[in-house]
């Protein structure tokens, strides 16, 4: 997987279109500057977050005994089942705070941007080839920045596509995300039969 693919699978799992409604329903009740402020803190948070484990998530399957091929697959069934639910969403709202309780880390940063699958993507590249470390530094940032300019432009990007226009956008996503995720399982599952079947 080269940067810009590894890039593009990022963008798609951290799923800011998908996001956008949720993100705004939590900010509602601040002031536009305010709400700025919060969700600033929150996209930093995140990425420090996602750093930390695209870092460490070698060491961590390391001191876990856990192969290449047991992540490429435990990978690829993660994103296929978050990319079934940008397809078929269910109804209703995942977070619930209190009336006027600023977000802290929780839900913003965690598990809306730095969620598990973004976690689990982070490890399995860092695992498959710890040696382009810095490539998929490249790709979180990239991934990162372009999820963090959607967020931050939340309220005139919902205007511009409008409840069915995110809606559609969040199951193409949705649909590239699945056929990655096929891809992985696909990997994961010939390099097990290569290895063990020799």
């Amino acid at each position: 997987m080269d940067t810009l693919s590894a890039a593009i699978m990022l963008f798609l799992i951290m799923d800011p279109l998908g996001n956008l409604p949720i993100v705004m329903s939590v900010l509602k009740p601040f002031e536009p500057k305010r709400r700025l402020f919060i969700l600033a803190r929150e996209l930093i948070f995140s990425l420090l977050i996602l750093l930390v484990f695209l870092y460490s998530g070698d060491a961590i399957l390391a001191f876990l005994n856990i192969k290449q091929e047991t992540v490429s697959i435990a990978g690829g069934i993660i994103l296929f089942l978050i990319a079934i639910k940008m397809i078929f969403p269910t109804p209703g709202g995942v977070m619930n705070l209190p009336a006027g309780e600023e977000p802290f880390i929780v839900p913003l940063a965690i598990p809306m941007i730095a969620g598990p699958s973004s976690m689990a993507a982070l490890i399995l590249l860092s695992n498959q080839a710890p040696t382009r470390i810095i490539d998929w530094t490249l790709a979180l940032i990239g991934a990162w920045a372009l999820s963090a300019c959607i967020l931050l432009f939340s309220g005139p990007l919902h205007k511009l596509l409008g409840q069915k226009g995110l809606s559609a956008v969040e199951r193409l996503m949705g649909m590239i995300l699945i056929m990655l995720s096929i891809q992985l399982l696909l990997d994961g599952v010939s390099a097990y039969l290569r290895i063990y079947t020799n």
